[in-house]
């Protein structure tokens, strides 16, 4: 069964829901509700609120909670309960996780009898009085689940807040089912991306690399970003990052097949990153002729401290010494598939031991400033700034910038996808 959850978010028109499990709506709010409810017209304007309401939830966690605290001031009750069947999910409304425990031992069919009164059964009915439940109220949400109310007060809601509670979460359901949907795509493209995003970054002789990753939100995904380091003969290594545009499940299996043929000719052709992006283009044309890319390549030889790069739109990397932080220019070309015929420069250069390359995708940099060239400025500051213990580790160095400039070392999907590699010469 899945995790209890708790949830406790304000209600439409004015009535907030409790805060915590021992604080209660007021019997005024209560009361005003109900006032306005008298009327047939305000009925359905009520109705109409709660649904433009639910309508603008973020997501289906926030649809849920919004189902269970506005019904609840419909029907009169303070606390409740939500079970939704697919994803598997119970939520709580001034019910603490111990409370929602005790309730999910009790049989599901007398929690969620579809009418109103005391609870019927032994083991609710002991429930009920270790919860000090005197009466529940529940409703089906179709066949997503049932929603359940429960009253202090041996008591039951009116015909009339019946009959608006019932043709509430009629359309609920309709709107839920909507969300459930997104919510499902959204898992399927998390899950296609992660699985073809590398499970483990190689391990290679004077050098060591750290990776993050966090997928931009469903809705607001412009594109589908990655990273790759894969180790290739004679000690080197292919490191990569880029974005293939568009979003969902079509655009991550587009990243992955982008990625996998980067892969290929990096084996192939590792040591020459223009040749590499020119074939990488020319599939690009072939398979995805709909899609443009932007990627950068890097052949690193560890033992030497060597690089070769070459980028196709893709933001420049930074090259962090004890000196300070500076980009090594290698965006002078538009991205894959965009032109007729695609060109870029290669950039090579040598670093000393300590160096750390950083390559990372243009998500980092708008949600590090108000622009891209903001953000980028901010983002070479920081890594600047970097303790030396901090740029040791590029593991500490990764979360180091995602604080310095996103707020937070575990930062929440926002419209881009945020990726970045770091790869330290020992």
């Amino acid at each position: 069964m899945a995790e209890p959850q708790t949830t406790t978010p304000p209600t439409a028109l004015g009535v907030p829901a409790p805060t915590s499990p021992a604080e209660t709506i007021s019997g005024e709010q209560l009361c005003a509700l109900r006032e306005r409810s008298a009327d047939p017209l305000a009925d359905l304007t009520t109705l109409y609120d709660l649904s433009d309401r639910l309508g603008s939830a973020p997501d289906l966690a926030a649809a849920l909670a919004g189902v269970l605290a506005d019904g609840a001031a419909l029907v009169g009750a303070r606390r409740g309960m939500l079970l939704l069947t697919h994803p598997c999910t119970t939520l709580g409304l001034g019910l603490d996780h111990s409370d929602l425990g005790a309730l999910e031992t009790v049989p599901a069919a007398q929690v969620l009898r579809p009418t109103a009164g005391e609870p019927t059964g032994d083991r609710f009915q002991e429930v009920a009085v270790q919860l000090g439940i005197a009466a529940s109220y529940s409703l089906p949400l179709d066949d997503l689940g049932s929603v359940v109310w429960f009253y202090d007060t041996p008591t039951q809601p009116s015909e009339r807040e019946q009959r608006l509670a019932g043709l509430y979460c009629a359309s609920a359901a309709r709107q839920l089912r909507r969300e459930v949907e997104r919510d499902r795509l959204r898992r399927t493209a998390d899950a296609l991306r992660r699985g073809l995003l590398p499970g483990a970054l190689p391990r290679a002789p004077g050098m060591a690399l750290a990776a993050r990753c966090v997928p931009a939100g469903l809705d607001g995904a412009g594109g589908c970003d990655w990273y790759d380091a894969i180790s290739l003969p004679e000690g080197a290594l292919a490191l990569s990052v880029g974005s293939v545009t568009g979003g969902g499940p079509d655009s991550a299996a587009a990243m992955g097949r982008l990625r996998a043929a980067l892969r290929a000719y990096a084996v192939l052709e590792g040591e020459d990153p223009v040749a590499v992006l020119g074939d990488l283009e020319l599939l690009l044309k072939s398979t995805e002729a709909a899609r443009t890319a932007t990627a950068l390549y890097a052949y690193v030889e560890p033992a030497a401290r060597r690089l070769s790069l070459a980028g196709a739109g893709q933001c420049p990397p930074l090259l962090v010494t004890s000196f300070g932080a500076s980009f090594v220019e290698t965006s002078l070309s538009a991205p894959l598939g965009m032109l007729s015929c695609w060109e870029a420069p290669g950039v090579e250069l040598r670093a000393d031991r300590g160096d750390v390359l950083l390559l990372y995708t243009d998500g980092l940099a708008r949600r590090s400033g108000s622009s891209l060239h903001s953000g980028q400025a901010r983002l070479r500051a920081a890594a600047s700034d970097a303790p030396r213990d901090v740029r040791h580790d590029p593991e500490r160095f990764c979360d180091y910038l995602l604080e310095s400039c996103v707020g937070t070392a575990r930062p929440e999907p926002g419209e881009d996808d945020i990726v970045l590699l770091a790869a330290r010469f020992e």
